[in-house]
Formats: structure tokens, sequence, C-alpha cells
């Protein structure tokens, strides 16, 4: 495994205690405005600012001229396993159809879902293998990804292995979380109970402590039946995610914070009784600004939950239907101009609160000594221009583990590297 030293760099260490930034805090990058980065093998080795010591022999020194360097991106909302294809469906929503007319008519995730029950585990492995690969070209380095696209005991297994899998084969860290409770099956009377007493317990044996996450709205789980399957989680020891209030808002975030849930997810719908609510409670708001640009164009309200005091991350919710997108870029740039986020509050949502979403900001999220060295160069010296250019080039460079996983010459070298 290669040491690198990258010198001549604006650092955003986005260094932490360990704790969700609020607040002012999330305006603080920790920048090393002048400085270096040693990687040794897979981690974080030493950094500083100014020339580095002697005596480091490194493999190669990377001079990046200013440039930015980062953490890698923390995407926690994904649903990026998943066969078929929606194409159909979106020609029909540019005609006119919504989204939930669409579900209602069988479309929607349980088009998915069939698409998913026809797959091979091999099959969603390819898949998810190729849409790793695509999100690390736009710098993300830690991705969840969830299940829900099989709903049936046998299925959610299915996926659930084949992002355990993934997992296994490539440097980006990957976490998976059981989403049994995405959609109702018609097809089931007896789903809810079903996947209640049948599904939740056989992944929580397979995968003791997963994550256990459900999509509440209308034409999905009701509120009453998403709290059932939260307190049989939480009795198998596994922790809480939720959707809640994406296009209704019905009561889920409230019970969600009284169950001690991780996060509450998109929040489009929340009013400001509920807003202040998060914003006093534990629970992190993680918001997901390529839904509303896909689908209606609302937004959840993202400069009153970090006014609200709330910890805020925001994700790409990678899917086949109302989000198709693997860029965090492009999350960071609707989180400014459409959430009412700044550059830094962004970034910060997109890295060390992300990360501390998923558990993982002892590991990854920033550039601390010690933490897995995943790095992205971006090519620019001022880390606003990540929320000012709409559609900016992938980042030049970017580390996994210690590793070159994408130089793209092409964009103009980052610096002069040695070896």
């Amino acid at each position: 495994m290669a040491t690198l030293l990258f010198v001549n760099a604006r650092i955003l260490t986005l260094h932490g205690d360990g704790a969700p930034r609020r607040g002012d805090a999330m305006r603080d990058l920790a920048i090393i405005d002048n400085g270096w980065v040693l990687t040794r093998d897979t981690l974080i080795g030493d950094l500083g600012s100014g020339e580095p010591p002697e005596g480091l022999e490194p493999d190669s020194v990377i001079d990046l001229d200013g440039r930015v360097l980062m953490p890698s991106f923390v995407d926690c909302h994904t649903h990026a396993c998943w066969a078929g294809s929606r194409l159909d469906e979106f020609q029909r929503s540019l005609e006119g159809a919504t989204y939930l007319e669409l579900l209602e008519e069988g479309g929607g995730i349980m088009s998915t879902v069939r698409s998913v029950r026809e797959a091979s585990m091999e099959g969603l492995i390819s898949n998810l293998e190729e849409r790793v690969s695509t999100m690390s070209a736009w710098g993300t380095g830690t991705m969840e990804v969830k299940s829900g696209y099989g709903l049936t005991t046998e299925d959610e297994l299915k996926m659930i292995r084949a992002i355990h899998n993934v997992s296994q084969m490539t440097t980006q860290l990957i976490t998976g979380t059981f989403l049994g409770a995405h959609a109702i099956d018609p097809d089931v009377p007896d789903f809810v109970e079903r996947t209640i007493t049948e599904t939740l317990p056989a992944v929580a044996e397979e995968f003791p402590g997963i994550c256990c996450d459900a999509y509440c709205e209308t034409g999905a789980w009701s509120v009453e039946d998403t709290t059932r399957y939260f307190e049989q989680a939480i009795e198998l020891g596994c922790p809480i995610r939720v959707h809640a209030d994406q296009f209704n808002e019905l009561g889920m975030v409230e019970r969600a914070l009284e169950l001690g849930a991780l996060s509450v997810d998109h929040l489009e719908a929340t009013g400001p009784d509920m807003v202040a609510r998060i914003g006093q409670s534990e629970t992190m708001a993680v918001l997901l600004p390529t839904s509303g640009f896909c689908l209606d164009g609302r937004y959840a309200p993202g400069r009153a939950l970090v006014d609200a005091g709330a910890a805020v991350a925001v994700a790409t919710n990678f899917n086949p239907g109302s989000a198709p997108c693997p860029s965090m870029p492009m999350a960071i740039v609707l989180s400014c101009r459409k959430l009412g986020l700044t550059p830094q509050e962004a970034i910060v949502a997109a890295t060390y609160n992300a990360a501390c979403v998923l558990g993982l900001q002892n590991e990854v999220g920033s550039i601390t000594v010690g933490h897995r060295a995943d790095l992205v160069v971006i090519d620019t010296r001022d880390e606003r221009e990540l929320a000012w250019m709409v559609s900016p080039p992938p980042p030049p460079l970017v580390i996994g583990l210690g590793d070159v996983i994408q130089f793209l010459a092409d964009t103009g070298e980052p610096g002069e590297e040695e070896s």
C-alpha cells in the first residue's frame, strides 16, 4: 500500500469532537489554509500546516497548488440496490401522473419490487457494483444502501446479502439498512403482520443490530403500523430511522423522536412546530433535495432546521424513481439553492454530519489521524464552488483507503506527482 503526501493544499479537515454539528458549528470546516496530509497504508497518518517535516519518506508527493483537499462524501441515505427500469413511469410523470398516483396503480416502488424479485442475487450484486463505482467517481467514499424492494423474507434477505457482498468487494465503506416497511404489497392481505413477525426477526437474526427503516406515508405504512414495526425492531436490538413527511405531515416525526430514532428523513411537509421539536432532540434530520428536484419542487425547511438547532445531514436518496442521482455534489448544490443552507453547512452535512447519522464519525467524514484515508481533491481553491457550479466535472482525484480510485488527467493535473 502506497504512502502518499499531499502538499500545498487547502485542507477542509472537518475535524470534530465526535458529536453531530449544530448551529454555528455547521459552518466550521476546520480549515488548514496551506497544509499537508500524509496517508499511511489505509489511514490518515499525519497532517499539519505549512511545509511537511523532514523524514516522512512518502512513496509519492502530490502538490495540489492550493486546491481543496477534503474528506470523501458520506451518502447516508440511498436505495442504490435495485433491478429493472422505471423509464416508462418517468415518461408518464412528465405527462402529468403524480408519484402517489403511480404508487396507487401498483407502479413506483412496487414496480421495482417485481423486478428485484425476478433478479438473481448475482444480478443485484453486479448492478450495485456499477452504481457504487459511479458514486465513487463523484467523490463518495461511504454510502448507506437500503433494502426494501423485496418485501418478502426471502427477497429482503437476498437484497441485504447482496449489499453485504458488495461491501466486501470494494474500497468504499458500505453499510446496509433493512427497509422492510417500504410499501404495502397489495397481494398479501396480512403483509404488515408478516413483515413485523416474520421478516424483521429473520433479518435481525442473520444481521444482528442492523438499522431498520420505514416509509411512513399516505398509501404506504401508517403511523400505527410503523410504530409497531419500530417497537419490534428496538426489542430485537436494532436502531431505527424513518422516511417521514415527504408528502403529508402524518405525525410520524413526533413518534420517531419519542422512540429515539437515529434520524428522520425527507421532511418536505414538516411544519414549524415539528421543526422546533427536531431542533431540541438528539435525532438527526436527513434532507434529500434531489427528490424535490425530480418530483414536485417541494423541499425540506433546511434553513429553519439549522436555525432551530437541528443536526442536519444531506444525501442523494439515489433510487430508480424519485431521485436517480448518484452525485453528492448535486445534493450540495440543491441544499444551498433550495434548502437555504450555506456552502459550509452543506459540506458539513454531506461529510461529518452524514457520518454521524451512520455512527461512523470515528472512521470517516473528517481528515483526522487514524481515520480512513478517504479523500477527494476538488479542482478549485475555494470550496464554495461546490455549491455554486451546478454541473461540475467529477473530482480530478479520489482516494479510497489510501489508493487512487480516480485520476482524471484530462481535467488538468492537480499538481506535480513524483514517485
